[in-house]
């Protein structure tokens, strides 16, 4: 694994790790601070998860979808009753029923046996390793399948397991969704900002981090992955200053690790942007940002009306 990918692993980990224990209901209501200015917050409740129907017969009647964002998509393709085991990042309400199989994002060997599986699905952050080489001598089939970084990786990643499971139908129906979204574009500039007070972690977003793909998308231009080449680096008032976002996206978590807006505006360079003069600022739930897949659709034209309506500040 290259040092890339390595940073956007461990940046999403914990993401998914803050998002799971801390995990939450919201709604377009706003994160108001003592600066007496909203931050429109975009979560799950407003993302429902699109399910296909296409009739279809799967090749595996019990699963357990280890690798990251595989339960979603199976159950997006229609086959949720299939699933028999999911990993703890999994957390939209439609996987509820389905047991998770790797508390602490460490698999548990016993509790996937009990499940008593036709397929296991892990990807390259599956751990710990000892667990899948004991899965993978009992027999059971066990696939390893790719995972997800940016937008261009999320068809991909439907095929991969629509051609698995032998639904092709429902692939064809679910695919349509990002294939098929378009923005006008923006003269607008956003940078995305990881950031984790509890851990005095301030990361900028650069080329790479997923968030810069998502940009992009909505028409928007990515000032961070502009400046940096590499997926994340050190936060400096400098490189902020540099940067001149028009709007500041981050993660609901984290804004509220930093004691929200008026926290964020606190860190070096923020308050001297235009998005931080103007308080235009963003939060997106952290499991959800940067999950990559069929939610990803429905989220791109929300947030794309929130970024739209900071900017009118």
């Amino acid at each position: 694994m290259n040092q890339n990918v390595m940073v956007r692993t461990r940046v999403r980990a914990i993401a998914l790790m803050t998002a799971v224990f801390s995990i939450f209901s919201a709604t377009f209501a706003t994160a108001a601070s003592s600066t007496h200015v909203s931050v429109p917050t975009l979560g799950p409740a407003q993302i429902a998860l699109p399910i296909m129907h296409s009739g279809e017969s799967p090749k595996y009647k019990r699963i357990v979808a280890l690798a990251n964002g595989s339960a979603e998509v199976i159950a997006a393709l229609g086959y949720v009753k299939t699933l028999v085991g999911r990993d703890i990042a999994s957390t939209m309400p439609e996987l509820a029923g389905v047991p998770i199989d790797n508390p602490g994002m460490q698999v548990s060997v016993e509790t996937v046996l009990k499940a008593k599986p036709d397929l296991i699905i892990i990807d390259a952050n599956t751990s710990p390793s000892s667990a899948i080489a004991t899965l993978k001598k009992s027999g059971i089939k066990v696939i390893s399948i790719a995972d997800a970084y940016a937008i261009s990786d999320i068809v991909p990643k439907e095929k991969t397991l629509a051609d698995l499971l032998g639904v092709p139908k429902a692939y064809a129906a679910l695919s349509k969704a990002i294939t098929g979204i378009s923005f006008p574009k923006s003269k607008a500039t956003v940078a995305f900002l990881y950031v984790r007070g509890t851990a005095s972690i301030y990361l900028i977003g650069g080329k790479g981090s997923g968030a810069d793909s998502l940009i992009s998308t909505m028409g928007y231009a990515d000032s961070g992955a502009a400046l940096y080449k590499t997926p994340f680096t050190d936060l400096t008032s400098e490189a902020l200053i540099a940067m001149h976002p028009d709007v500041i996206m981050v993660m609901t978590k984290g804004l509220q690790s930093v004691g929200g807006i008026t926290g964020l505006l606190q860190l070096p360079g923020v308050a001297q942007t235009p998005a931080g003069i103007h308080k235009r600022v963003v939060a997106v739930d952290d499991s959800l940002l940067l999950s990559f897949g069929p939610r990803t659709a429905p989220m791109l034209p929300l947030l794309r009306k929130e970024i739209d309506t900071v900017l009118s500040r």
